[in-house]
């Protein structure tokens, strides 16, 4: 079994960067710089100088075959190639193969056995600095949408090491399972109820979120769900960007 790893990087491609920049900027509050490589144009994303997510336009063809704006997290791990074997063997796939952004970082695109995608990832550089909990412009919880809450566990527990914290009761049979990376719980998965396609859902941490809401309806945003109380005297919402990717925050209320 892998040592306990966790998603460490968060990157949203869309089709028009420089408006979803300005929209994060005043909503979660990142500033932009430019990551570009000589392959790619890249927008990072970033809590004072230091990097946590990024953006990718995505290209005419992608769109013109359907592709949507969304967000999707990247997993260290400690070996990409064997990684990406053992996710296939645990019952995922490899959407794309193991690559190298030369200098960077060794990644692969993987989906679990439900059709969930996310990436793994190492980076060639040092190690991440990590932020206080509820860091604005941190991720404070991660949310599977996807298929049988056991199997999905399972999967998940089997490659990273995850461990299963407490189980919320959400009626019809269904449960809300916290899950750990390490001591701390990070996330939760459960059976997705709505015709969405399965996913992971971002909780952006932000220090007002009734300011929050005012922002993204003033950059062009729309909340789909919330404000509802959890626990931790926290709130937390659901929206869209002006692009139409899905997120969401968490954060007090003043």
């Amino acid at each position: 079994m892998s040592t306990p790893n966790n998603f460490l990087w968060y990157e949203l491609m869309t089709s028009d960067t420089a408006a979803a920049g300005d929209f994060y900027s005043h909503v979660v509050g990142w500033n932009t710089g430019d990551g570009s490589t000589p392959r790619n144009p890249y927008t990072l994303l970033r809590i004072g100088d230091q990097g946590v997510g990024g953006m990718m336009e995505l290209p005419k063809e992608a769109c013109d075959q359907g592709a949507e704006p969304g967000w999707i997290g990247y997993i260290a791990v400690g070996d990409v190639d064997a990684e990406a074997k053992r996710v296939v063997a645990a019952g995922g796939s490899v959407l794309r193969d193991p690559d190298d952004v030369p200098g960077m970082l060794r990644f692969a695109v993987v989906a679990d056995p439900h059709g969930t995608p996310f990436v793994i990832f190492r980076g060639f550089g040092g190690e991440m600095p990590q932020f206080p909990s509820g860091t604005s412009g941190t991720v404070g919880w991660h949310e599977l949408n996807g298929g049988d809450v056991e199997s999905a566990f399972a999967f998940y527990s089997g490659l990273f090491g995850w461990t299963k914290d407490q189980a919320m009761d959400m009626g019809e049979g269904e449960v809300y399972q916290l899950f750990a990376a390490g001591s701390e719980p990070v996330g939760a998965m459960m059976k997705r109820r709505n015709g969405a396609g399965p996913h992971w859902t971002f909780y952006f941490c932000v220090d007002d979120i009734d300011y929050a809401i005012a922002r993204i309806g003033t950059k062009g945003g729309k909340v789909v769900d919330g404000p509802h109380q959890v626990p931790g005297d926290a709130w937390i919402i659901h929206a869209l960007d002006p692009q139409g990717a899905s997120f969401a925050l968490v954060g007090p209320r003043s």
